[in-house]
């Protein structure tokens, strides 16, 4: 009776309206009523479509819609960042760090500085399309940031330091006069920048120009207040253009702070052509207040109490506990469920085996067992608030592919603040394992960094380098926060 009880009082909640964590404060402090949600947001967290084919607009040379988050709006006598993480202090939200107060106190700094700031006008052209506006003649752009633009940050820390938490304080706090802001992991920030240099060379034909010049114009009139989080580079295509890019971005005013697990001096190590990125890092290094966020605390380890998200092993028992959830979850006569749903992505549709409108069901193969990119785990957490994913397997080093796509797919989970259950043929810790296996000394280290034991996360030799080996830590750190009460409670708003 109890646990039935329980039960409902956690699916109820799983059914509320989700607000971003970010402004965890705000659940018990609600927003002005002249407070919404842009109407340029691909679906605002404050509000649900009732079908997935309306749910995000088509891609567009415009960029890729559904990929800025946390668009909550603040009202209008909104605190400042010190404020805020005093306040949640104090009501017991977080725990108080005298580390983490320091940087706070320079996102402060320079929310105050933006308070003032005025960037500096870049011409509006007759048209309101993209080619339009990127192709526009123009005078020469500038060639150096504005004397008063205030200097950028650039955060960084391993897993478990609070970046993203700090990030979505600082952007839910950003002043209500700035208007023309974005907040976006940065891995989907480039798929949009790959997508609107590909139309421009398309556009400008062959020996056409460089298109990098007009399209970062085109994203400082957009937005002169950029928030990127998960800042790396990791593919040759992205370091090769950074530079250029970022650089133009910064003479157009444009104010940037971004979260990295990397100082910029360990960007893209052993990357093919790192000399050619090494101007980046230097220009990083130059124009960013370049902070550290370790303090030797994970805050991701504090503890919590845990919810019933992931159910091992694969036995009748679990599948009926998991089946019980979606069915009450789906159970709304005027949204009923759907079988094989096509959802359009990148030019091609991806069959959804189980979905209504904000829930949706796949079996692990479906998810990772096909060649699906980030874009596509992209589109599938912004459409769907509640994901399952069943029969997670263990994966040897026969399944490197299938687990890299499952790292990724935990990662826009992640971002997006989806509400995630899982059946699983193992611990959710103990999913790369190679049977037999000793953890490789490099991937002890991390492990014990991220005070994850052996015996909890199991050993695997899957994974080399430095990338990769962050990528798995990361997952690992992510599937225990997410499993979290914490989690279950502010991912479903």
């Amino acid at each position: 009776m109890r646990a039935a009880t329980l039960r409902r009082t956690q699916l109820a909640a799983l059914s509320r309206p989700r607000l971003s964590s970010a402004v965890a404060y705000q659940l018990t402090h609600p927003p002005s009523p002249s407070s919404s949600c842009s109407a340029t947001q691909a679906r605002p967290r404050c509000a649900y479509s009732t079908s997935v084919s309306s749910r995000r607009p088509s891609a567009t040379a415009e960029g890729l819609p559904g990929i800025d988050q946390y668009s909550f709006t603040p009202s209008a006598d909104d605190l400042s960042p010190i404020a805020v993480y005093d306040k949640r202090v104090e009501s017991g939200v977080i725990r108080g760090d005298d580390h983490q107060r320091r940087i706070i106190q320079k996102l402060e700094g320079l929310h105050k500085q933006l308070l003032h700031y005025h960037p500096p006008h870049i011409a509006r052209h007759s048209g309101s399309g993209f080619f339009t506006r990127l192709f526009s003649p123009t005078p020469t752009g500038p060639t150096a940031p504005p004397a008063d633009a205030p200097k950028g940050l650039y955060l960084f820390g391993d897993v478990g330091t609070g970046k993203t938490m700090l990030m979505d304080l600082f952007y839910s706090t950003l002043p209500p006069s700035i208007t023309r802001k974005r907040r976006v992991h940065f891995h989907a920030f480039m798929i949009d920048v790959h997508k609107r240099i590909h139309a421009a060379k398309k556009h400008l034909g062959h020996g056409g120009g460089d298109p990098i010049a007009p399209v970062a114009r085109d994203l400082a009139e957009q937005a002169y207040m950029l928030c990127f989080d998960e800042f790396q580079v990791t593919d040759i295509a992205d370091a090769m253009i950074l530079r250029r890019l970022m650089e133009t971005l910064l003479n157009h005013g444009v104010v940037i702070v971004m979260t990295s697990n990397r100082h910029p001096d360990d960007l893209y190590k052993n990357g093919i052509q790192r000399s050619s990125f090494v101007p980046t890092i230097e220009l990083l290094k130059s124009q960013f207040d370049v902070t550290d966020l370790d303090s030797g605390t994970d805050y991701r380890r504090l503890p919590r109490a845990l919810s019933q998200v992931y159910y091992d092993p694969l036995n009748d028992a679990n599948r009926l506990e998991v089946q019980k959830i979606f069915d009450s979850l789906t159970d709304n006569p005027s949204d009923p469920v759907i079988r094989h749903r096509e959802l359009e992505t990148w030019g091609r549709k991806l069959i959804i085996p189980e979905s209504s409108s904000r829930v949706a069901k796949f079996g692990f193969h479906d998810l990772c067992g096909n060649p699906l990119s980030a874009a596509d785990y992209i589109k599938v957490t912004e459409t769907f608030d509640t994901i399952f994913l069943l029969d997670v397997p263990k994966m040897g080093l026969e399944s490197k592919d299938m687990a890299r796509r499952f790292i990724t797919f935990i990662d826009a989970c992640y971002e997006s603040k989806t509400k995630l259950f899982v059946t699983s043929e193992v611990p959710i810790y103990k999913v790369f394992s190679d049977e037999g296996q000793t953890a490789s000394d490099q991937l002890q280290r991390t492990m014990d960094d991220l005070g994850l034991s052996t015996d909890l996360v199991g050993s695997s030799s899957m994974f080399s380098g430095d990338e990769e080996l962050f990528a798995f830590a990361r997952a690992c750190s992510r599937l225990v926060q997410m499993g979290s009460r914490d989690w279950a409670e502010t991912a479903a708003r």
